[in-house]
């Protein structure tokens, strides 16, 4: 007698091997975005630091990026449109002053403007050259006048 014998698919083995490349290819990509994310946060933060703070210790922050606020003196612009560099003097409430190198456009606003708030770096001589710079203007923050009612006109004026 023959016998009908239906040929049975080989179920393959499991290689053990691929569970293994998964979580080691995980652990890379995982490591590759902390990476990534670390040098982004690295180079693009910048400590605040107070000005009167900054004025007490200036070599210690040279090199290192920073952000500080303070009042623009008034007077002490030096706009030079040829190699478009700004530089002024900012104080803050003690009275504290540094002088600030911005490399770029001038703001149209400048004039107008009497806060800044600059991101940069300590030069060794004490001075500060920015390369991002705000400008806080007092025409966007003061407050609407306050509204007042008028007597009535006697009729006929």
């Amino acid at each position: 007698m023959t016998e009908n014998v239906v040929p049975q698919p080989q179920i393959a083995a499991k290689n053990p091997n691929k569970k293994l490349k998964f979580i080691i290819g995980g652990v890379l990509i995982v490591l590759a975005i902390m990476y990534l994310g670390y040098g982004a946060i690295k180079n693009t933060g910048a400590y605040y630091i107070p000005l009167d703070e900054l004025n007490q210790d200036p070599q210690a922050y040279v090199g290192k990026k920073i952000r500080i606020a303070g009042a623009i003196v008034q007077g002490s612009e030096d706009w030079d449109a040829t190699n478009l560099m700004l530089r002024f003097r900012m104080s803050d409430e003690t009275g504290q002053e540094i002088l600030v190198s911005f490399h770029g456009s001038r703001p149209s606003n400048f004039s107008r403007a009497t806060e800044a708030i600059v991101e940069g770096e300590i030069l060794p001589d004490g001075s500060f050259q920015a390369d991002n710079l705000l400008l806080k203007c007092p025409s966007r923050y003061e407050e609407a006048p306050e509204v007042t009612q008028y007597e009535a006109l006697p009729e006929g004026q």
